[in-house]
């Protein structure tokens, strides 16, 4: 019974409307694990194809998933040439982070294509901790819009390592990358002792 669900499940991603596309993605996490491993191995062949639109939903289907697998794969489609199904990974990731997705959600920081790039910020938030060195690698070396980014993520992660690099960056000459400075400090209760009246 399971075998006809999973292979009704797949048909309807590629060939029913968009709502039904995405009931069949969601019932995709509820088959047993073989069945689950079978439409992984299928789904990742999918991120190949021609076509942009069964690669959207492959990823979208993978990101439904719950299993060690997904990471991996969503990471694929971080390179895939359609900023939609790029878009599609990114926000699969911030559902499954992962630490072995951190110099690739670091890259799409510099993403051609804006939504992105911002997106990557909420995946890299997610991953936490982990992430810190890269992004502060990238606040060291990076282009100015990967740095303000950068200095989001490593706000909005409040890890202690990042202290003196968002000190650094409050004397940048961008209004932006010094508000994300300020406010992750503040967020680790730096910023106000550092700015109080001596």
């Amino acid at each position: 019974m399971m075998a006809v669900l999973f292979k009704e499940f797949l048909n309807e991603l590629k060939n029913a409307d968009d709502a039904h596309a995405e009931v069949a993605a969601l019932s995709l996490a509820g088959l047993t694990q073989p069945e689950i491993d079978a439409a992984l191995e299928e789904l990742s062949t999918w991120l190949s194809s021609p076509d942009c639109d069964t690669r959207w939903w492959a990823v979208r289907a993978i990101a439904a998933i719950p299993d060690p697998k997904t990471p991996g794969l969503l990471q694929q489609a971080l390179t895939d040439p359609q900023a939609c199904v790029r878009q599609c990974a990114i926000v699969g990731l911030r559902g499954h982070p992962d630490a072995g997705c951190v110099a690739s959600l670091v890259r799409a920081l510099e993403d051609e294509d804006p939504l992105v790039a911002d997106l990557a910020v909420g995946a890299l938030e997610a991953i936490g901790d982990p992430a810190v060195p890269a992004l502060l690698e990238l606040m060291e070396n990076g282009p100015r819009a990967a740095r303000l980014k950068a200095v989001r993520a490593l706000a909005m992660i409040g890890d202690e390592r990042s202290i003196p690099a968002l000190f650094a960056a409050l004397d940048e000459d961008s209004a932006l990358i010094e508000y994300w400075a300020s406010e992750g400090l503040e967020r680790m209760g730096v910023g106000m002792a550092f700015f109080a009246p001596q």
